[in-house]
């Protein structure tokens, strides 16, 4: 019998933290820059770098978190029939955590055993471990860390099916998975739906990221016979299997750095993926046609790599990933046209294999020996049926609401409904009632004007679809909530949508009614762009000698004119930093409550301040803490411990800091595992 039950998923847990409340617009242009090599295929090259530019809005980036781990209990769904046993977390974005093999008793996921925050994703927080789920846009999810919808569904025998489901409010459209593991599957079966109930084109994004143990001799095969690789980070080139710089790039517990692939199965064979061990078991995914992409990623042996994982969990432990997407890359989006559903299957279990055939030198011979394997457990025809089989369920109403997401679903419901617009969400998805977060835009919403608070409240949840920004503009233009926090909530939405011009306009107009440190913030980003604005209205701070402040002076102005809030903190002392100003820097950071200057990043920049200040004594602290929000490849700290040291030696020793003596302090001054997050070696 298949069993759909609440358990606790109790594990040492990090604090989340709070939400920056300073939105992260996104970059100027939508798409990437991304250097073909000819040896990719046209085909391949179509559509890489489309609409994969950085955007976030109208979420909150999470940098709140820390290291401190205290036992957490998760709420977590248990899936289980005779074979496999899933848990799902859905507080944080539905990660699956663990899937036993139980007549195995075998994990075949990387079960990561804490949560551990790290500055990996859109939003910055990101995890490791398990299996997630991500759409919408290049990059680990918006609500990784978040929670979902999740709900019990009556399956195709009439076993228990879990749900999960959300609306993405940044390109706006629903999106759900169904899981199921029906008596005596020896596999969890997914079948994913993407609608897009748009009347325009959306980019849309998918990728499954499936972690892995990686132990001696796992090796990762997949039926392709090329790959595509990014050739020292400059180039997408072509490679063939498995050779890749004289190394067996299928084994990836050797390799020096980080690396990723992509593999190119060819039309006509089944696509699937599997992580290896020596004995030949292992993580097996497959999927019907539409999940078109195959990726490994390694960390790399170098102490960069290794640093990075225990980072994310507890030493002694290494993963990879495979994963499968939409695209051929991570790279790129794919068109989905207006009005379009996607639905695919997939299939997660163990595979047992010959180990001498899938780890035999011929590559080809390999993965044939894998893919007979698969057939025999899981035949190409029955994962098609069973797609074809659950489609009656996709579209079933919910039992149960087992964990409830977000209002914003809900909202986009009643808009629809206030417009007299067809509602194209699929009725079967319970998004819920409004919160307390939906509550001012629905106020905008029924009684035309959207409510004024006081600065130091806060500015309240964004929002950017076009939709409402339209409402909010014939609001302020007919004068009904003609105040700051109406003209704030514009300037973010115009410049989402890149009218650079009438963000400024509206954050100048916000200025003139209520002068916040929220406007003089954002009119620094704009400042930072260099943004073309003709003759703008003069504003407090501006004089005959300086009628277009710069960005430093605009954080200035933000800071005094608060409300002073950490993050704000931190932009105008990383804006002193870029711009020299270290005196400054040193006074601001010195000024500062205790509590904003134990802040991590804050300490950072007061220990360049100290540097320039020749002030050693200051800097050495930095190197005994722990850090939490790191960016991975970040090498912030190991500049200052090579800058450290060499203004040491220099001092002591009366010679000038040259390449020499910077060579020099890289081979005799390592820095600490503790504060290197770099993922490739240092040159020789």
């Amino acid at each position: 019998m298949t069993e759909l039950r609440l358990e606790k998923y109790e594990i040492p847990a990090a604090e989340l933290g709070p939400e920056n409340p300073l939105p992260a617009f996104r970059t100027k242009t939508q798409d990437l820059p991304v250097t073909i090599d000819p040896s990719v295929p046209p085909e391949d090259g179509r559509h890489l770098g489309w609409r994969t530019g950085y955007r976030v809005l109208p979420h909150r980036l999470q940098d709140g978190y820390n290291r401190d781990l205290r036992p957490r209990a998760f709420k977590a769904y248990v899936l289980e029939n005779e074979f496999l046993r899933a848990t799902f977390l859905p507080e944080v974005g539905g990660r699956l955590v663990s899937l036993v093999h139980k007549p195995k008793e075998r994990e075949l996921l990387d079960r990561n055993p804490v949560f551990q925050p790290a500055n990996l994703a859109l939003r910055n927080a990101w995890f490791s471990g398990g299996i997630e789920w991500n759409t919408c846009h290049f990059g680990h999810y918006y609500l990784t860390c978040s929670p979902v919808f999740a709900a019990r569904v009556q399956g195709s025998q009439g076993e228990p099916v879990l749900r999960l489901y959300e609306w993405d409010r940044v390109k706006g459209f629903p999106w759900q998975i169904d899981f199921h593991l029906p008596p005596g599957s020896p596999f969890l079966i997914t079948r994913v739906r993407l609608l897009n109930p748009q009347e325009h084109q959306l980019p849309m994004y998918w990728w499954t990221n499936m972690a892995v143990p990686e132990l001696p001799g796992t090796r990762v095969l997949c039926p392709a016979d090329s790959a595509l690789q990014s050739s020292n980070g400059k180039q997408i080139a072509m490679m063939h299997m498995p050779i890749f710089e004289g190394r067996d790039i299928s084994y990836g517990a050797d390799l020096p750095n980080s690396r990723e692939l992509f593999f190119r199965i060819p039309d006509g064979q089944r696509r699937w993926e599997a992580a290896l061990n020596r004995d030949g078991t292992g993580l097996v995914h497959a999927s019907t046609s539409r999940l078109l992409g195959r990726k490994v990623f390694y960390w790399g042996s170098h102490a960069g790599g290794r640093r990075w994982q225990e980072f994310l969990s507890v030493p002694g432990r290494a993963y990879l990933e495979i994963q499968a997407g939409l695209a051929r890359t991570q790279l790129e989006s794919v068109p989905m046209p207006a009005g379009a559903e996607w639905t695919w299957t997939e299939a997660f279990g163990l595979l047992e294999a010959d180990p001498k055939k899938v780890h035999a030198a011929d590559w080809e011979s390999s993965w044939r020996a894998a893919d007979a394997a698969l057939e025999m457990a899981l035949p190409q025809t029955k994962l098609d049926q069973a797609y074809t089989d659950l489609a009656r369920v996709t579209s079933r109403p919910a039992q149960e609401i087992l964990a409830s997401g977000s209002g914003w679903g809900a909202l986009e419901r009643k808009r629809l409904k206030k417009s007299g617009a067809g509602d194209r969400i699929p009725a079967e998805l319970d998004f819920g009632s409004i919160s307390e977060e939906q509550k001012p835009w629905l106020e905008l919403l029924e009684n035309g004007a959207l409510p004024e608070r006081s600065p130091e409240a806060g500015t309240g949840a964004l929002m950017v679809q076009p939709e409402w920004q339209k409402l909010l503009e014939a609001a302020v233009n007919a004068g009904r909530g003609d105040h700051w926090l109406s003209w704030w909530h514009l300037g973010n939405m115009r410049l989402e949508n890149f009218d650079e011009a009438g963000a400024h306009e509206a954050w100048e107009k916000s200025v003139q009614r209520r002068r916040t440190g929220w406007a003089l913030r954002n009119l620094s980003v704009l400042a930072s762009r260099d943004a073309v604005r003709e003759n703008p209205p003069a504003i407090k701070f501006h004089s005959p000698e300086n009628p277009t402040p710069t960005a430093c002076e605009l954080l200035k102005a933000a800071w005094e004119a608060g409300p002073q809030v950490p993050s704000l903190a931190l932009e105008y002392a990383q804006m002193l930093l870029q711009t020299k100003q270290y005196q400054e820097l040193h006074r601001l950071t010195s000024a500062l409550p205790e509590e904003l200057r134990r802040n991590e990043r804050i300490h950072i920049l007061a220990a360049f301040a100290a540097l320039q200040a020749g002030e050693l004594d200051k800097v050495t602290p930095l190197f005994e803490r722990d850090f939490a929000t790191i960016r991975e490849g970040e090498v912030t700290l190991t500049d200052i411990w090579f800058a450290y040291h060499e203004q040491r030696i220099a001092a002591a020793e009366k010679i000038p800091i040259d390449d020499t003596l910077r060579r020099r302090v890289k081979k005799e001054f390592p820095p600490p595992q503790k504060i290197d997050f770099r993922i490739i070696s240092e040159p020789t």
